[in-house]
C-alpha cells in the first residue's frame, strides 16, 4: 500500500482532475467542494499551501478511490 505524503494544494487538485473531478463551489472559508459526475461523489479540499497526509487520506476516502490510484494519477 503506497504511503500518502503531504502534497501541495495544486498537485492535489491536478490529481483530482485526472480522476474525473471538477470544481463545484467554494465555501465561505478556505475550502472547496469538488464533484465527480460519473461516480456522483463529492470531496472537500482545503485551499491551503500544503494538504497534510491525514487530510489527504480523508479526501481520498470521500472520493471513493484507492490510495494507490490517487498516488499513481499523473
Amino acid at each position: 500500500m503506497p504511503s500518502v505524503k503531504p502534497l501541495p494544494y495544486r498537485i492535489v487538485i491536478k490529481k483530482l482532475r485526472k480522476l474525473g473531478f471538477a470544481f463545484r463551489r467554494a465555501t465561505g472559508g478556505s475550502h472547496e467542494i469538488w464533484w465527480n459526475e460519473q461516480t456522483r461523489k463529492t470531496c472537500v479540499v482545503p485551499h491551503h499551501k500544503e494538504v497534510k497526509a491525514g487530510t489527504l487520506r480523508n479526501i481520498i476516502k470521500q472520493a471513493g478511490i484507492d490510495e494507490s490510484e490517487f498516488v499513481n494519477a499523473k
